[in-house]
């Protein structure tokens, strides 16, 4: 598959074929990451990648558009009878690019916007002073209760009653509870503003019918493409047809040219292969696996944040088990197990330390590890925590890791050689 590679640049292909290797050989617990489907990455790898397509089906700056204006109706018809959404926006290359269209649209520069607070959950997109948000808006945090460590709406309520957003955000990258989006709106409309709920995190879940549609109550709704999704890395954005012209304009010209027109083909593939029945299965026993491990984890005496989860995802307090976020996920790694480091509600430690890990189970649903696997897993993870100042202990936790992990191949369909 790779032999023009080889032989044009034999130092690329040396590192994709060690990252194929890591990927092989990890538990991968990214909530974040997952793997795609070989049939999305062949159509990332495909000739439209040399295609300029500026514009949008049948308004293209370029001719000779005839064939990936078929591959871009496709995707935005995918995905807005998958969400029940009005109209769709393909040509995002990531989530935080279709936050950005989102706000240039229906937003100026000083505007007031009322978004999660990254210490509880936020992502970066919704607010932090070295990103576009956090530059160009005013940004007020919202976070969690202390006590129940779940979002507290009534206070999420006096913030916008008191501050008058003109938009508000909803949405998170480690909050492990479903979010009320009947309640979000319900603020919004009391207080004049738009709803923004960028679901990127749980999109593969929303599309499985176990988790509430967001298009059902947010005028702008975006995601990313990958994660719980499994299709290609990119963005997309969902919005009733009233913002069709107002979004298409801010996504082309307002913050991207040209659309990477294989990359809108995967995306199609993926949006398809979402649509099938036995992807709302596949959904379902990430939240089954995810509920199970954080149990299982708790068994052990690790605190849960808000005590459990809803979701593909948990977060790990390891301040009882005296060691930082950071340490930990370096004695994971040594063992071949891929978790980041993560800040817990009210965190004392600087977000570079932390004091926790995030926790995911899309990928390792993606390999068919279930229940008994997961137990496995913990085990694994409670050992290598446990012994983290003994190089010979981890050592000999990375081999029956090795060997646990090649008990679920993985599926990409590539040669060693």
């Amino acid at each position: 598959m790779f032999e023009e590679l080889k032989k044009d640049d034999n130092l690329v292909y040396k590192s994709i074929k060690r990252e194929l290797k890591r990927q092989r050989e990890q538990i991968e617990l990214i909530a974040s990451e997952n793997f795609a489907p070989v049939s999305v990455m062949q159509t990332c790898a495909t000739p439209l990648t040399n295609k300029y397509a500026e514009g949008y089906p049948k308004a293209r700056w370029y001719g000779g558009c005839s064939y990936v204006d078929e591959v871009e109706d496709i995707a935005r018809d995918r995905v807005k009878k998958l969400f029940g959404a009005e109209h769709a926006n393909v040509q995002p290359h990531s989530g935080t690019q279709a936050n950005m269209a989102v706000m240039m649209a229906v937003l100026k520069p000083g505007d007031t916007v009322l978004s999660m607070d990254l210490a509880c959950g936020g992502h970066l997109s919704h607010g932090h002073p070295l990103n576009f948000s956090g530059k160009f808006y005013n940004i007020v945090a919202y976070g969690v209760n202390k006590d129940t460590e779940c979002l507290d709406y009534d206070e999420i309520e006096e913030l916008a009653i008191e501050h008058k957003p003109k938009l508000i955000l909803a949405g998170a990258s480690a909050y492990p509870r479903i979010i009320d989006f009947r309640r979000f709106r319900e603020i919004a409309d009391k207080v004049g503003a738009y709803l923004l709920v960028d679901m990127a995190h749980f999109a593969g879940l929303v599309a499985a019918k176990i988790y509430p549609n967001p298009c059902d109550y947010a005028e702008f709704v975006t995601s990313t493409t990958h994660k719980t999704l499994r299709g290609p890395r990119g963005g997309l954005i969902l919005c009733r047809k009233d913002f069709a012209r107002k979004i298409d304009t801010a996504v082309f010209p307002g913050t991207q040219g040209g659309p990477f027109m294989h990359i809108i083909a995967a995306k199609a593939v993926g949006f398809g292969l979402a649509l099938k029945p036995e992807f709302a299965q596949y959904q379902k026993k990430i939240v089954s696996n995810c509920k199970h491990f954080a149990a299982s984890m708790s068994e052990k005496k690790y605190r849960i944040v808000s005590g459990g989860t809803d979701t593909h995802l948990f977060l790990v307090d390891l301040r009882s088990k005296d060691i930082t976020g950071k340490k930990a996920a370096l004695v994971l790694e040594e063992v071949n197990i891929t978790v980041n480091k993560n800040l817990i509600p009210f965190d004392p430690k600087p977000p570079v330390v932390a004091s926790g890990i995030r926790i995911g189970t899309p990928a390792i649903t993606t390999r068919g590890i279930e229940k008994d696997g997961i137990n496995r897993i913990v085990d694994f993870i409670d050992e290598a925590l446990s012994n983290r100042d003994d190089p010979g202990i981890l050592r000999e936790i990375k081999t029956k890791v090795i060997g646990f992990i090649q008990e679920y191949p993985l599926y990409l369909e590539i040669k060693d050689d």
